[in-house]
């Protein structure tokens, strides 16, 4: 019984990956100055950060349309018994309900799992990799979807935005406008957390932001797998795997780009780290037992919005 991976283009994965595993990708949509471009496919990312710097323009994603799914999904088909399909959290995207009813148009049943990965980037990424693999060595629906389950459960994603500045052209801060005004210069800090994107702190310099991001890592006994993922920096990318690699393998730190699904709202300079937990340390010491604290300093709150698609 064979298996297909199929994913979205918000899950980061590097194209060598993408191609080695054959995982089949569902591009989003990128909308600005009248037209719609499909990501990574009509438009690179250093075409939409160059415009977000020099034209000073908003950028917009959207989902692509159910009739995306279903024409990767019939293809497939034809070379597969079952699909499985992960995607972006639902909390962020519409992009799971256009696979959801792109399933339910085709009328394939159990032959296709479709997964609300409740994450982004490499914390989607990173999963479906791990399925990918499962599915290139002969595994099983069953087998494939209880490594999803327990992948994504030990998937951890952090972030630094380097500027405000995409948020305020983007009209998304609102209320908040006023005091993040005088806070342009601060690094804000995000993370993951029930399928959300949450404020977990702020830094006051890009340089202290990549030491938190360091400190994350430290705070696990036991790493799987690591993913860096920028959207214009890949020195600090480059460099900051270089300072995971003194504590664990480099062979297992992926590094890779930002596309638009957070490039658009977090702009140059985005920086997410991702890390999924060895099965061992859930099992055997418990999810509260095994991690230690890290304080944070404390700065005042920044509420982020949601950063839905839109339907195009």
């Amino acid at each position: 019984m064979t298996v297909k991976i199929v994913t979205d283009s918000t899950s980061d994965l590097p194209q060598e990956l993408i191609e080695e595993f054959g995982i089949t990708v569902v591009p989003a949509y990128v909308q600005f100055g009248g037209k719609t471009y499909r990501d990574g496919v009509d438009i690179s990312q250093d075409e939409i950060y160059h415009k977000m710097v020099n034209d000073n323009i908003i950028i917009k994603t959207s989902q692509p349309p159910p009739g995306d799914f279903i024409a990767v999904y019939k293809k497939l088909l034809e070379e597969a018994n079952e699909i499985i399909s992960l995607q972006v959290t639902s909390k962020l995207s519409g992009i799971y309900n256009s696979a959801v009813q792109a399933k339910e148009m085709i009328g394939a049943g159990k032959r296709i799992e479709v997964v609300d990965s409740m994450s982004t980037s490499m914390g989607l990424g990173l999963t479906t990799l791990s399925a990918a693999r499962m599915a290139q060595a002969g595994d099983g629906m069953i087998e494939i979807m209880e490594e999803i389950k327990s992948s994504l459960a030990r998937t951890h994603l952090w972030g630094i935005f380097d500027t405000l500045k995409y948020l305020l052209l983007g009209g998304r801060i609102g209320k908040a406008k006023a005091l993040l005004g005088g806070m342009l210069r601060v690094k804000p800090m995000l993370t993951m957390s029930n399928g959300e994107l949450q404020p977990t702190g702020l830094a006051r310099s890009r340089s202290k932001g990549l030491d938190k991001l360091f400190e994350h890592v430290k705070n696990y006994l036991n790493i799987q797998d690591v993913a860096i993922v920028h959207s214009t920096t890949p020195e600090d990318a480059q460099s900051l795997k270089e300072r995971i690699g003194t504590i664990f393998d480099k062979n297992n730190i992926h590094i890779s780009r930002l596309g638009p699904a957070l490039g658009v709202h977090g702009g140059p300079g985005t920086l997410i780290l991702t890390l999924r937990e060895k099965v061992s340390d859930l099992t055997e010491k418990g999810e509260t037992e095994k991690k230690r604290t890290i304080s944070l300093p404390s700065f005042p709150s920044v509420h982020l919005p949601k950063m839905k698609f839109a339907s195009p």
